[in-house]
């Protein structure tokens, strides 16, 4: 036997009682699945393994955020951790020598919102997007994010949620109540009917558009909806009918337009017959009629 067999055969003596010493060392191998399932959560998952000391709080330990991680450990208690998003569930495991598996089922689900209008879909940064849950006699009791973008997959623990859709930055917004099951993705469309308009205050029809005006939409009852400064504001409003006042150069100019869903186009205002600003009001400005004098008998 020569040289280069005596070290190889070295070698392999040493890989060989390191696989035995391996194989015999204490770890803990965990394992997540859906409520009623019974294969092994793929991704997602982040572990937290916890001591507790005789005082004070636990000390964390270790942490994965494999799926299925083995983790060596000590023989002892610890205290396992597992969140899936906004779910979780908390495990006491005994470690004893060799490996000890710890599969964990939790109750929880994924939620997907996208919004939409006709069958157009609405880009990304339109769309804000809020999660409540609600409970009895409000809707949006206890809010869970007021940042999810549309497509995000949001974990969730399973129950029903409230969602709440914005498009653009006034009045179109949709609501909607979705339940969340375990195991599973639910994906829920928002269907905005609203359009984008721009405002426009010119001389005569398809004119130039006037600059430095101040611009405010209402309803026809008068609840102001959105303002703005400039010569071309564009806005997304829901569908409907709406009153366009505008204020240039010292005078009031006014218009009435419906919006209708998927047709974004522009508003213009005519520069004729404006009035001073202290003869304009809505109705919600304009005070109430003096009670009539009494009559002599």
């Amino acid at each position: 036997m020569d040289y280069r067999s005596i070290v190889a055969g070295g070698a392999a003596l040493f890989i060989s009682i390191a696989a035995a010493l391996a194989q015999g060392a204490p770890q803990l191998a965990l394992s997540a699945s859906f409520a009623g399932d019974t294969k092994p959560i793929p991704h997602g998952i982040t572990w937290r393994v916890f001591q507790q000391e005789t005082e004070g709080e636990p000390r964390l330990v270790t942490q994965s955020q494999d799926a299925a991680p083995v983790l060596p450990l000590p023989p002892g208690e610890y205290i396992v951790h597992m969140a899936y998003g906004l779910a979780s569930a908390t495990r006491k495991v005994l470690v004893g020598n060799g490996t000890t598996t710890e599969k964990v089922p939790i109750n929880a689900g994924a939620l997907i919102v996208k919004g939409s209008i006709l069958d157009q879909v609405i880009p990304l940064n339109r769309l804000q997007i809020s999660v409540f849950i609600p409970q009895a006699g409000d809707s949006e009791a206890r809010l869970v994010t007021s940042s999810l973008r549309a497509g995000e997959v949001l974990r969730l623990p399973e129950g029903t949620y409230h969602v709440v859709s914005s498009y653009g930055d006034s009045n179109s917004i949709v609501r909607a109540d979705i339940r969340i099951a375990s195991g599973k993705i639910t994906e829920a469309k928002m269907r905005h009917r609203a359009a984008t308009i721009t405002l426009k205050l010119v001389s005569n029809p398809g004119g130039e558009a006037r600059a430095n005006t101040a611009w405010s939409v209402l309803t026809p009852g008068g609840d102001v909806i959105r303002e703005a400064i400039g010569a071309f504001p564009s806005m997304t409003l829901a569908e409907g009918e709406y009153v366009a006042i505008a204020r240039n150069e010292g005078r009031v100019f006014q218009n009435e337009f419906k919006v209708k869903s998927g047709l974004d186009r522009d508003i213009e205002v005519l520069a004729r017959d404006g009035v001073l600003p202290d003869a304009v009001a809505t109705p919600q400005q304009r005070p109430p009629a003096p009670p009539a004098a009494p009559r002599r008998p």
